[in-house]
């Protein structure tokens, strides 16, 4: 009786929409907001057959992930000095200024990295200006590169957090433990540090990649056509071609190989605890 409140609410708000979009994705659309209920695999026929939707979705996972690649190798050494070089009463004033960019609409931040990127933005200016090059850089807007870049810096906070965290839970007599055991420090990282904090660094990717392969505002206003990913293709099935069912199979097909990624990366944490918890 104490749950049941939130349990139908959670029920209202993710269950029931999700079973929707399933249910929908087996229809057929027979005009603007008309559809033929007979439940039809045709959808995820046509999805997984059409090699643009399959390409796309290969871009897709491949753009998440380099940007969950490029934010967690960036964030690790920033949690890892916040924890571990940064005195305990000044940590909190790091962590909020790690949190300053959620201050800011993520359009603005956006549209900043097109104003940075752009072909005559701030970084070729700079390059120009320091006779580096002679002409503007074209690769870095309009394409997967200028993606990576920013859904990188966009999730950057979400990284650090929970590596913080981890790192943070790890006892430091171990480290000590293992450097009067005659271990450098490079091995001291690679052996103790690095595997306790596996499960922040599982937890970042996660936090990360998951919403990076449903992102479709940065690839709309500064990928271009060369990083146009999955979750376009699924807005432009439901609001410009009128084809909410193959969108919706789009959709449904994205959850499930997300799905299967995630759970092999909990996996891969679940067995990081359990090694993590034999060595004490």
């Amino acid at each position: 009786m104490l749950i049941s409140p939130t349990a139908l609410y959670a029920l209202a708000l993710l269950a029931i929409p999700l079973g929707a979009i399933v249910l929908i994705s087996f229809w057929t659309q027979t005009g603007v907001r008309d559809f033929d209920t007979t439940l039809t695999g045709a959808n995820y026929v046509e999805a997984l057959s059409d090699p643009i939707y399959r390409a796309l979705m290969f871009r897709s996972l491949r753009i998440a992930g380099l940007v969950t690649l490029v934010t967690v190798l960036a964030a690790f050494p920033i949690a890892y000095f916040v924890s571990f070089g940064v005195p305990a009463q000044k940590k909190s004033l790091w962590i909020f200024l790690i949190t300053i960019p959620f201050w800011t609409s993520y359009l603005i931040r956006v549209f900043l990295w097109k104003v940075i990127l752009g072909y005559n933005g701030v970084f070729n200016s700079g390059l120009k200006v320091l006779g580096v090059i002679d002409q503007p850089l074209t690769f870095l807007l309009y394409n997967a590169n200028s993606v990576v870049i920013t859904l990188a810096h966009a999730y950057a906070p979400f990284a650090i957090l929970p590596i913080f965290v981890a790192l943070e839970k790890i006892d430091r007599s171990l480290l000590e433990a293992a450097r009067d055991l005659g271990e450098n420090r490079v091995m001291t990282f690679l052996r103790v540090t690095l595997p306790l904090a596996a499960p922040g660094v599982i937890a970042a990717v996660l936090i990360v990649f998951i919403p990076t392969i449903g992102d479709y505002v940065t690839p709309e206003l500064i990928g271009g056509p060369g990083g146009t990913m999955i979750a376009n293709m699924i807005q432009a099935q439901f609001l410009r071609l009128n084809n909410a069912p193959l969108g919706a199979a789009l959709a449904v097909l994205a959850m499930l190989i997300v799905s299967v990624i995630a759970v092999a990366f909990l996996v891969l944490g679940s067995r990081a605890s359990g090694a993590k918890g034999t060595r004490k």
